[in-house]
């Protein structure tokens, strides 16, 4: 009778194997569409709030080419670039984040963190302090400091194999020195200088333009798509190196693609608009409780930072008495996240 009853008990297992996935891929599925929605309410609000409100349909007009007296300047010229900036800025961040974060296997290796933040931000004060430049110039320095920082940090923690816990200590050695230099740059600057400085190291979405959004979005458009299409190569890196060439994981090209991917991104997004604090980190752990163990967190994570950026912006502009930029609000939020993680990742491990 136990002879019988085996093959029956073997597929029952097969089929609560296959009952789980099914329920772990709806999560997914739920929770990526409810945070899309979000992300659209969020959209159009930002572009029908302000000083004049406009209605729903008037801002479709707008976003559909036609020509509304008031509207059309307004929502077209000085929302519309900043909304959208705004979803860009926190979908890279939050891609960038969350494959830090899965590469290394610890939440709190985020840019953030280990120090390429720190770079985009020391050379763009060197600009502005020391070489008195403004504008683009700015974001292109930004630019190759965050590409330079995530070089080094990479080249001085591959020494005998590559190992995601000494790169997150030179990480933090490395944006401990930078915020050094930056201090220090400040400490001897003018007090116009120190003013713009501080508004670009803040992160901000005040100056958004279509000059600003053009680079980020061409990068996005680019970068985002190659990424998601080797998001199940990401989820077996978290597995760890072993068991991923074991799944056909060509492990050391994989790495390289989303190091770069994510360096790429990220520093796009931090010369567009300076280094939103903590979005890269916290998106990609909110991500997960959302979507559950197991799930691919690329474009839950980029939906989450989408969302963070966009609504810090509109508390900053409305919340309060006075208008704050985005990166206050993050700011204020990440901290405490922040020392939530570390709690956490001291008593269970370092998984997302």
């Amino acid at each position: 009778m136990s002879i019988l009853t085996r093959p029956e008990t073997a597929q029952g297992r097969v089929s609560t194997v296959i009952a789980g996935r099914r329920a772990r891929h709806r999560r997914h599925a739920i929770a990526t569409v409810v945070l899309g929605i979000l992300l659209f309410a969020l959209f159009l609000t930002a572009l029908m709030i302000g000083n004049t409100f406009y209605p729903l349909d008037e801002v479709l007009q707008v976003m559909l080419g036609h020509t509304v007296p008031g509207a059309s300047f307004t929502v077209g010229e000085l929302r519309l670039p900043r909304a959208v900036l705004a979803v860009l800025s926190g979908l890279a961040f939050g891609i960038a984040g969350v494959c830090f974060q899965t590469l290394l296997r610890n939440p709190l290796a985020s840019p953030d963190i280990i120090g390429i933040s720190n770079g985009a931000g020391a050379a763009a004060v060197v600009g502005i302090v020391v070489l008195s430049l403004n504008g683009p110039v700015v974001s292109l320095l930004a630019l190759a400091g965050a590409v330079i920082t995530a070089g080094a940090i990479y080249l001085l923690s591959i020494k005998n194999g590559f190992a995601g816990s000494r790169l997150i200590l030179i990480g933090i050695g490395i944006a401990a020195m930078l915020q050094s230099v930056i201090s220090y740059i400040l400490s001897r600057a003018a007090s116009w200088d120190i003013q713009t400085a501080m508004q670009w190291l803040t992160g901000s979405l005040n100056n958004a333009s279509w000059e600003r959004v053009l680079p980020l979005a061409i990068a996005a458009l680019v970068i985002v798509p190659l990424l998601l299409s080797q998001g199940r190569a990401l989820g077996a890196m978290q597995l760890g190196d072993d068991s991923a060439m074991g799944l056909g994981i060509r492990v050391t090209a994989t790495r390289l693609l989303f190091i770069l991917g994510a360096v790429a991104l990220l520093a796009f997004a931090t010369a567009a608009t300076g280094p939103i604090a903590f979005v890269a980190f916290m998106a990609g752990p909110i991500a997960a409780r959302l979507t559950g163990p197991g799930a691919n967190l690329l474009l839950p994570s980029g939906f989450v930072g989408a969302v963070l950026v966009l609504g810090g912006d509109l508390l900053g502009q409305f919340a309060f008495g006075d208008r704050y930029p985005v990166g206050v609000i993050t700011g204020v939020l990440g901290a405490p996240y922040l020392i939530y993680l570390l709690i956490r990742t001291n008593r269970s491990g370092g998984s997302l």
